[in-house]
């Protein structure tokens, strides 16, 4: 484990030292090198990343994103890399407020597409130069960004099929009450006091 920091630490070091306008510092931390980035500077880093014989960090894991309300800069985005020839994982990691746009990826690794999308959808966090910046996983005409920490539990509105007018339509959120009358007899809800079988532990005692 001890060989592995060492390693780690002095890929971080030779990294820095190549891009010390994109890499503003680096830890190693459970066997992983973490690089903390510059926004402005990802699509750069990456590239090298990427080309560098030391690196050649050329599949991007995943993207996703990370909500500190109480920052100024609230989001993270944190990129998972795997080189495969190297058998190295490294974590990097760039902040972003809720209106400044991040470079897209897409154009140094394809499959960065639908991730970039994910984050959008999920965090609000926008990527500049993406071909296709729409939602992905929620609904069309969704309002909010459920992974937000600030995001309500129930959401703002909700989808039904309404037979009458034959059609799906959004409405707002309601909670009626019937939904909170829990049948706790019920095996899916609970257990009563007594459970079936314990009225011949009692005859069995009393009959002792």
């Amino acid at each position: 484990m001890v060989d592995q920091t060492e390693a780690l630490t002095e890929l971080g070091e030779h990294i820095a030292s190549k891009m010390p306008d994109a890499v503003r510092k680096f830890d190693v931390r459970v066997g992983e090198l973490n690089l903390y980035a510059e926004r402005d500077q990802i699509v750069a880093l990456l590239d090298f990343l990427k080309r560098d014989s030391m690196c050649m960090f050329e599949m991007v894991v995943d993207i996703c994103g990370v909500d500190y309300p109480e920052r100024s800069q609230r989001f993270e985005v944190v990129y998972h890399l795997l080189s495969m020839r190297l058998n190295q994982r490294m974590r990097v990691k760039i902040s972003t407020d809720e209106d400044t746009p991040v470079p897209s990826i897409v154009g140094l690794h394809r499959g960065a597409d639908w991730f970039e999308r994910e984050a959008f959808d999920m965090y609000g966090v926008v990527f500049s130069g993406h071909p296709d910046m729409r939602r992905i996983l929620t609904d069309y005409g969704f309002e909010g960004y459920p992974l937000r920490k600030d995001f309500p539990l129930t959401g703002f509105t909700e989808v039904r099929y309404d037979d009458l007018q034959k059609r799906i339509v959004h409405e707002p959120v309601q909670l009626t009450q019937e939904y909170r009358n829990f049948d706790f007899l019920s095996p899916w809800e609970g257990m009563t006091s007594e459970i079936p079988g314990d009225e011949k532990a009692t005859t069995e005692e009393e009959g002792a």
